[in-house]
């Protein structure tokens, strides 16, 4: 599918000389300076609300050593989240023009998000979807409104578009209300069902026009959550490592696990941002696989989280699971974390065998560290640093081996 021709918009206005409400028309892809507003970033942090509640139910479910329930909770509490983050930002990507009724729907859209958020105990705790289907109904009708105004302000194949995408998005909001109504030993296998028909929407509607979405501008708000995703996971750890030096006392005990989660932690952010990935974003294929395989990135560096409290809460006594499983709660989201951001980032600017096994191979290697037990975390932590501190020096390598051919080259 080929890139929106339409032209960048003129230079904005000042707001007291621009209509409160104005046709929501198509932004050009080749836009100069795209970068996030300051409505998007609040947006995602209105979203991470919900993401740290999902993350402190999985460490309750973990703790209370019901891993595989509480994974499967997580996972659709999170693909509720994830994919209504992602609707919103690839759309504001195409359709963004700040007016009044915009910033309005788009405030309903965080409210929608908080209210799912409150419903996430009780969706782990009691299988009880009511509040979190209420929530994501609001975010998602309040999506479909956007595409009618949008089909209201084009014709032809981009009108054709926008109803596409308004009717399949406002189908599957139907289909959503089987979490409720159909019996509890059923509803995962319609939650699967359902995932795969709402993934399915943006490829029927862009079937007959493709949104002029920003690749720079997209990989820009993917890398912001990232960051905010990080950061919740470092602030969850820490409050867990304070309770237990305030209530138990136990620094020395808790230091391995600090050290190996700040380790891990640094590594993830340092390996997401090592090269730039919006020039990879160059048609509607390669976007949506990219954009989909995030659901992963994002799910697992908040599992991270989640995984560091669970060992806090091992370490202390709290929790009643092994050592064995403590570690792995962290082990085995980092290692999903590196393969995925390898697949969807790093192969496509590793040169050589060697730099292409860097990541693979410290995922391994983190998996390995699940045995050490105790010492799991901060040996993990080590590993993820090391494969940093490898991938860099291959690569300054290599960089120094080109500059040295191409010093030789005039001379020659």
């Amino acid at each position: 599918m080929t890139s929106s021709s339409n032209p960048a918009p003129d230079s904005p206005r000042p707001p007291g000389h621009r209509r409160p409400v104005r046709p929501l028309s198509a932004r050009g892809r080749g836009e100069a300076h795209r970068a996030a507003t300051p409505l998007e970033l609040f947006f995602d942090l209105c979203f991470v609300v919900a993401i740290a509640q999902a993350g402190v139910q999985l460490v309750h479910a973990i703790a209370e050593g019901h891993a595989g329930e509480g994974i499967l909770n997580y996972a659709m509490v999170f693909f509720a989240i994830w994919w209504a983050w992602m609707n919103f930002t690839w759309f504001a990507s195409a359709y963004d023009n700040d007016d009044v009724l915009y910033r309005l729907v788009t405030l309903v859209q965080i409210s929608g998000v908080l209210v799912l958020a409150a419903g996430v105990s009780r969706a782990f705790q009691h299988h009880d979807y009511a509040a979190v289907l209420v929530g994501y109904l609001i975010m998602r009708l309040a999506l479909v409104g956007q595409w009618l105004r949008v089909a209201r302000s084009s014709s032809g194949p981009e009108r054709a578009m926008a109803l596409r995408y308004a009717g399949g998005v406002l189908l599957c909001q139907i289909g959503w209300v089987g979490l409720v109504v159909l019996p509890e030993e059923a509803r995962s296998w319609w939650f699967l069902a359902m995932a795969v028909l709402e993934l399915c929407v943006p490829a029927y509607a862009e079937r007959v026009h493709p949104t002029s979405w920003h690749p720079h501008h997209i990989a820009e708000r993917y890398g912001l959550l990232t960051i905010i995703v990080l950061g919740e996971t470092i602030a969850a750890a820490t409050v867990a490592v304070k309770t237990g030096i305030d209530e138990n006392d136990a620094l020395g005990e808790l230091l391995p696990i600090t050290t190996g989660g700040l380790l891990i932690i640094f590594s993830a952010w340092w390996i997401y941002f090592v090269v730039p990935i919006h020039w990879h974003l160059r048609s509607n294929q390669r976007a949506f696989l990219w954009g989909y395989g995030h659901y992963v990135v994002f799910a697992s560096a908040a599992a991270i989280g989640a995984g560091l409290e669970v060992a806090v809460e091992q370490t202390l006594h709290k929790a009643h699971i092994s050592t064995l499983a403590a570690s792995a709660a962290v082990t085995l989201p980092t290692a999903l974390y590196l393969l995925t951001v390898w697949v969807l980032h790093s192969r496509y600017f590793k040169v050589g065998i060697a730099q292409q096994l860097v990541l693979p191979t410290t995922a391994l290697l983190v998996i390995c560290c699940t045995f050490l037990h105790d010492w799991g975390v901060f040996a993990a932590g080590l590993v993820s640093a090391a494969g940093v501190a490898v991938g860099e020096t291959l690569t300054a390598r290599r960089a120094a081996r080109q500059r040295a051919t191409a010093t030789r080259e005039p001379a020659a």
